[in-house]
């Protein structure tokens, strides 16, 4: 595939089933990930893979974050919970690892981290692999980041949902891109 048709024409797909990227896809998705923009090469990233019973075990560790952090809880709204890492074969956590440096501040090491993200999507779709790149307030729950193994000056930014397209891709919208960009002049 052109990397300009995958730059031009990736979409989400959020409905996926088995199988899962095989061992050498994988590979080719992290190796992406690794050519992501990183000013000083401090790679503020890492992933965690997800899949077979580990699905079931992330749903747990969802649902103890719901009960935990709303209080009162519909016996839906865990089971909800819990169906969320059922939702593909493979889930992989991106977790951004920010830290104190004296040329790059967190918010770029959180960008690169995002970058890295999206070359997984790119990846992904330059494979046929279908992905979606969820959060939500999970996401950003104590509870699941101390589940998860989270270290000090680490936090999720996304859930990456990857696996087999149950249906075609949509085809991207075109976009005019006339409406984002525009010429800045310097007033005297």
């Amino acid at each position: 595939m052109e990397a300009l048709d995958a730059l031009l024409n990736r979409v989400s797909v959020p409905r996926l089933v088995e199988p899962a990227p095989t061992a050498a896809q994988r590979e080719v998705l992290f190796s992406a990930a690794m050519r992501a923009p990183d000013h000083g090469q401090l790679r503020p990233w890492r992933f965690l893979t997800v899949e077979g019973e580990a699905r079931q075990q992330l749903g747990e560790l969802l649902a103890e974050a719901v009960q935990q952090e709303a209080g009162e809880v519909t016996p839906a709204a865990l089971d909800k919970a819990r169906a969320m890492p059922l939702r593909a074969p493979l889930v992989v956590v991106v977790v951004a690892r920010l830290q104190e440096h004296f040329k790059v501040p967190k918010s770029e090491q959180l960008l690169a981290a995002g970058c890295a993200a999206h070359g997984i999507l790119l990846a992904a779709y330059a494979q046929g692999i279908g992905a979606v790149w969820r959060t939500g307030e999970l996401s950003y729950s104590a509870h699941v980041a101390k589940g998860l193994g989270l270290a000090e000056g680490e936090e999720i930014i996304a859930f990456l949902y990857l696996g087999t397209p149950l249906n075609e891709p949509r085809v991207a919208a075109k976009v005019d891109t006339t409406e984002f960009v525009s010429a800045w002049s310097a007033k005297a």
